[in-house]
Order: C-alpha cells, then sequence, then structure tokens
C-alpha cells in the first residue's frame, strides 16, 4: 500500500513536471511561430499545447479508476487526431498563400525544445509499468522529440535555400506523425477497454 502510494506520487510529480515544461514550450513556439512565419514551429506549439492538456487529463486520471484512465487516454488520440487535422489545414493555406519562415528562429527553436522534449521523455520513461494514459503521454513526447529534428533539418534547408516548403514539408509530416500516435493510443486504449471487460 505505501509502494502504490509513493509511486502514484512520483507519477503525480513526473506529470507536473512535463506538464509546466510543455505548456511552457508551446508559448515559445506559438510566439516564434508567429514572429518567424513558421508552420513548422506553429505546428509544434499547438502540439505542445494538446500535450499539456493531456498531461493534464492524466493527472485527473491519476486518482480514479482504470476506466478514468482509459477514457482519458481516449480523449488524448483524440486531441492528438484533431490537431493533426489543424495543422493539415494551415500547411494547405501557407501553400497557396505563401510564407516566408525564417530559418535561423526555427533552428534555435528546435534545438531548444529538443532539450526540453528529451528531459519529458526520460522522466516519463523512468516510470515503473506505466498503464495506458502514461504510455499515451511518452507517445507524445517521443513525437514530439522526433518533431524536433525535423524543425531543425527544414530551418536549415530554409535558411540556406531561401525557400518555404521544407517548413511546410515538416509541418505536413508533423501531422502525419500526429495521426499515427493518435491511431496508436485510441488502440492502446481500445484494448485496455477490452481487458477489462473480460
Amino acid at each position: 500500500m505505501a509502494e502504490d502510494i509513493a509511486k502514484v506520487k512520483d507519477e503525480r510529480r513526473t506529470l507536473w513536471i512535463v506538464l509546466l515544461l510543455n505548456a511552457a514550450i508551446a508559448a515559445a513556439f506559438l510566439i516564434t511561430g508567429a514572429m518567424g512565419d513558421s508552420s513548422a514551429l506553429i505546428a509544434n506549439g499547438l502540439d505542445n499545447l494538446s500535450d499539456a492538456a493531456v498531461y493534464a487529463l492524466s493527472l485527473v486520471a491519476l486518482m480514479r479508476g482504470m476506466k478514468w484512465k482509459t477514457r482519458a487516454a481516449t480523449a488524448s488520440g483524440v486531441m492528438l487526431l484533431i490537431f493533426a487535422a489543424g495543422v493539415l489545414l494551415d500547411v494547405g493555406r501557407r501553400y497557396l498563400q505563401g510564407s516566408e519562415p525564417i530559418g535561423s528562429t526555427m533552428m534555435i527553436m528546435s534545438a531548444v525544445a529538443a532539450v526540453v522534449n528529451y528531459a519529458c521523455l526520460r522522466l516519463l520513461q523512468r516510470i515503473e509499468q506505466p498503464d495506458v494514459n502514461l504510455r499515451a503521454a511518452t507517445t507524445f513526447s517521443f513525437n514530439d522529440f522526433i518533431s524536433n529534428g525535423g524543425i531543425l533539418i527544414a530551418g536549415v534547408l530554409v535558411w540556406w535555400l531561401g525557400t518555404n516548403w521544407p517548413d511546410l514539408l515538416v509541418g505536413f509530416a508533423t501531422a502525419l506523425i500526429a495521426i499515427k500516435g493518435g491511431i496508436e493510443i485510441l488502440r492502446d486504449a481500445r484494448q485496455e477497454s477490452r481487458q477489462q471487460e473480460v
């Protein structure tokens, strides 16, 4: 019993840390994305904002039963798919209307975010026997870390070539990663629900 209480406290502390880090990095992404006219930065800002919301859901579910945790994971998966649809619309708009992303802004922001997301990923991976909700949170952090590498490469190409297509490509790829992650989370939540029914 004491071990369970300690485990829940550790999980709660970890979720609070990654929630606050994601909220901070989301604000930074959205501000620099708007200033730097970057679809990739805005996409990652929205992604990190949805991550923060998911971690908040996870905190609520942590003290509840497995049914709550499964519902929170399902909400996370749906939120990720909605985010992906919004990013695809933004990429399409920028493709049609044009944009002038700033490569140096993209590179700096992606490097800072990579450090933050790596820290979040390591914190979440330290949790022993994660439930469906914590596995969803780990998927989010892993997706973010991969996206940061894409933004860094896109920033170099935007700066070097003076064109917006690398930025749009990374925004599009971020949406695809989000779709994949959302589907995986929903599949995991469905399997967990079936196991509960047995």
